[in-house]
C-alpha cells in the first residue's frame, strides 16, 4: 500500500483532519504546537497521506535535557488503529523522525484507552512503558450530551448543595480571551500552590500558551468575582470534540462560598453552544488511592459524576539504549520521590 509521508504547515488542513477523530482534544491541535514554537522549542508536525488524502497526523516536540535530547508525542498519532499497514507506517516515520533529530528516544502518550490489545499495538513496535507519564493518564469526563439537570441529577448530594449556596450569593461570572487578564490568574495560582503545595508554571508559560488558543476563540478565562474581589478562575480550552478544564485556581474565600462549580456549570453550558460533547475534567486518580497528593481534588471532580477514562499509559521507543539506561533510572526515582 503507498503512502505519503511528509511535513505539513497548513493550519486549516491540520485542524479538519485531527477534530474529526472524536477522541482527539487540543493536545494534537495547529496551535498547541505554535505555543511550542513561541516557548522556542522545536517542533515535528508530520501527517501521513494516501491519494492525496490524510489519514494520520502527528506533533511531536523536540525536548532537551542533560541526559539527551528526547521526541515527545502526547496524544498522538492521530489515526484508524485498526488499520495495521497504516500504524505501520506512522510508527516508522516516528522513528526516522527522532533518529534524524538525535534522540536518545521518544515518548508517546496516545489517545487510546488503555487495553490489552492496546498494550500489544506498542510492544509489537518494540516500544516500552515509560518511567514518567506524558500528559493525563487518567481523566475524568462528562457527556454533554446529557443535559444540565441529568449532569444535576447525577452530581454527588454535597456538591450539589454546594453548587446552590454559591447561586444563591451574589456571584458573578465574567469571561475573557484577553491575555492579560492571566496576569490575575497567574497571581492566584501562586496563592492555591501554597494552599495545596504543588509546583507552578510561570507567568509566561501560562500567557503564551493563553495566547496561542485565545487567538482563535479556543481558550476563555472564567472568572468568579464577588464584588470586585476574584473567587476563583478557570482557564478552559474548546477544541474540537472537547472542552477541558485546563487550569484551575481559588482563592481561600473562593474555596469557602463554593464558586468553582458554578464556573465549571458555565463553561459547559457555553461548551454545548459550540457543539462539544465532551467535558474533560482532566487528571483524576483511583478513587481507593486516598493517600494520593491529588486525591482531594479527584473527590471533587468526581462530584460531578464523571466516567473515567484511562489512556495507555506513555511508552518509549529507545533509540540509544546505553544513555537511556541512564535516563530510566533517573526518572524511575524522580517519579517515586514526586508520588506520581
Amino acid at each position: 500500500m503507498s503512502f505519503e509521508l511528509k511535513t505539513i504547515t497548513d493550519k486549516k488542513l491540520w485542524d479538519a483532519f485531527v477534530t474529526s477523530h472524536p477522541e482527539s482534544n487540543f493536545l494534537q491541535s495547529f496551535d498547541f504546537g505554535e505555543f511550542h514554537l513561541s516557548r522556542g522549542k522545536q517542533i515535528i508536525r508530520r501527517v501521513v497521506e494516501k491519494d492525496n488524502k490524510v489519514i494520520a497526523a502527528y506533533t511531536g516536540v523536540i525536548e532537551t535535557a542533560k541526559r539527551g535530547k528526547y521526541l515527545a508525542i502526547a496524544g498522538g498519532p492521530i489515526l484508524d488503529w485498526h488499520d495495521k499497514s497504516l500504524v505501520k507506517a506512522a510508527f516508522a516515520d516516528i522513528r526516522q523522525q527522532g533518529i534524524s533529530h538525535n534522540c536518545v528516544f521518544i515518548r508517546i502518550r496516545p489517545q487510546l484507552e488503555k487495553s490489552d490489545q492496546a498494550y500489544k499495538i506498542f510492544a509489537n513496535y518494540g516500544a516500552k512503558p515509560a518511567p514518567m507519564y506524558l500528559s493525563v493518564e487518567h481523566a475524568g469526563v462528562l457527556d454533554l450530551n446529557k443535559s444540565e439537570e441529568e449532569i444535576l441529577a447525577n452530581m454527588r448530594q454535597r456538591l450539589r448543595r454546594a453548587l446552590r449556596k454559591a447561586e444563591k450569593a451574589d456571584i458573578i461570572i465574567e469571561k475573557s480571551t484577553d491575555p492579560a487578564k492571566i496576569k490575575e490568574f497567574y497571581q492566584i495560582q501562586l496563592e492555591t500552590a501554597q494552599r495545596q503545595k504543588f509546583i507552578i508554571f510561570s507567568e509566561s508559560f501560562l500567557q503564551k500558551q493563553f495566547e496561542a488558543f485565545a487567538e482563535n476563540n479556543e481558550a476563555v478565562l472564567y472568572t468568579a468575582k464577588l464584588g470586585d474581589q476574584i473567587l476563583a478562575e478557570n482557564f478552559m480550552i474548546f477544541y474540537g470534540n472537547e472542552a477541558s478544564y485546563h487550569y484551575g485556581v481559588s482563592t481561600q474565600l473562593g474555596t469557602q462560598l463554593s464558586s468553582a462549580p458554578l464556573l465549571h456549570m458555565e463553561a459547559m453550558r457555553d461548551a454545548r453552544a459550540r457543539n462539544i460533547k465532551r467535558y474533560n475534567f482532566w487528571g483524576i486518580v483511583d478513587e481507593s488511592d486516598t493517600k494520593h497528593r491529588f486525591y482531594g481534588v479527584s473527590v471533587f471532580k468526581r462530584g460531578f459524576g464523571v466516567e473515567d477514562l484511562k489512556y495507555l499509559p506513555a511508552h518509549d521507543l529507545i533509540l540509544k539504549p546505553l544513555p537511556y539506561s541512564f535516563n530510566w533510572l533517573i526518572e524511575t526515582l524522580r517519579r517515586k520521590i514526586r508520588h506520581v
